[in-house]
């Protein structure tokens, strides 16, 4: 089946980046006058500090940026004194979306009201500049991250986020709920919203319409979180393994040993992939335990298959070493 392609949004209102800042990530932020935000937006992730740009060097000035006026830049216009309205009228001209102070700074006299006669919304906070830099590229990276909608199940299973994939009906929603009732922890069922963050991870989350509820079928709906407690669901996950479950097939090929590592890409990311053929009786919840845990030990450097593999080749290079290859060479005294 065709997955569905990726998306990005395009931009974020600056009314709700101010009120996301507030909201969620707990930063004081006010108006502090300037424009109305009114259908104003931010389109792009990166912020700036237009300190060359105060200086008179506009070149490769990004103006869709936010532009963040720290200590430096505040205490530059102040010593300008009579030129500063020059400067700032030269960043005002590029019309960047909003202006923010940080540190609880305050322009010089005049240039508030210049400000709003170009339209440029103003912002304040206490924050220092360098961490609500970075609290607001994380705030603006979240947004912008490339999605994608993951048909499977995902659920956090010894630390290790395992995403549950396969044909509909196969089964993924009741071995995620077996690993939850064995104490493990949903994350999202049917449907987990994959986000690319920096570099090669991959968070999964599921959607604000389905939290944590489930769809088993033949019972119907059922509510994770009220059925086992807070304990049993996490709300986001970094997805670190997938899970290919599908019928049995004589026809094909399945490590035995597992020296040979597959992969599935996701909006880029490789991860490992474990193809899990499964048969009437066959335990899958253990086998996904198993697959974890021994996700776990190679993650810290200790490879079963590679183990074996050192052991087949040392015992080779004995030939068929003292004993003529019996599994013990003595017992001991122990007849039970």
């Amino acid at each position: 089946m065709r997955k569905p392609a990726p998306f990005r949004r395009q931009s974020i209102p600056l009314a709700a980046l101010a009120e996301r800042l507030r909201d969620r990530v707990g930063i004081e932020i006010e108006d502090a006058g300037g424009g109305e935000v009114g259908d104003r937006a931010v389109t792009v992730r990166h912020v700036h500090r237009p300190g060359l740009v105060l200086a008179g060097y506009t070149e490769h000035f990004e103006p869709l940026r936010v532009q963040i006026l720290g200590n430096t830049e505040c205490r530059y216009l102040a010593w300008l004194d009579g030129d500063a309205e020059a400067a700032f009228l030269r960043l005002l001209a590029f019309d960047p979306p909003c202006v923010v102070l940080t540190a609880d700074n305050r322009l010089p006299d005049g240039l508030e009201a210049l400000a709003a006669e170009h339209g440029i919304p103003l912002f304040r906070t206490p924050e220092p500049t360098v961490p609500f830099m970075g609290l607001l590229r994380d705030v603006l990276d979240d947004h912008f991250a490339e999605q994608l909608t993951v048909h499977g199940s995902l659920v956090d299973v010894y630390g290790i986020g395992l995403l549950l994939t396969g044909p509909a009906g196969i089964g993924k929603s009741e071995m995620a709920l077996d690993l939850v009732e064995r104490g493990h922890r949903l994350v999202a069922d049917d449907v987990v919203m994959a986000t690319r963050k920096g570099g090669n991870v991959l968070m999964g989350a599921g959607t604000d319409l389905a939290e944590h509820f489930m769809e088993i079928r033949g019972l119907g709906i059922i509510d994770v979180r009220s059925m086992f407690g807070v304990r049993a669901i996490r709300y986001q996950k970094r997805i670190e393994l997938v899970v290919s479950i599908h019928p049995w097939d004589e026809d094909e090929e399945y490590t035995r040993i597992g020296m040979v590592t597959e992969t599935d890409t996701i909006l880029g990311v490789e991860l490992p992939l474990v193809k899990l053929p499964i048969t009437p009786g066959k335990n899958v919840t253990v086998i996904c335990e198993v697959i974890a845990m021994n996700h776990l030990l190679r993650h810290y450097g200790d490879d079963p298959a590679e183990a074996f593999s050192r052991r087949l080749r040392e015992r080779i290079d004995q030939k068929s070493g003292v004993g003529g290859g019996r599994g013990i060479d003595w017992f001991e005294n122990d007849v039970e």
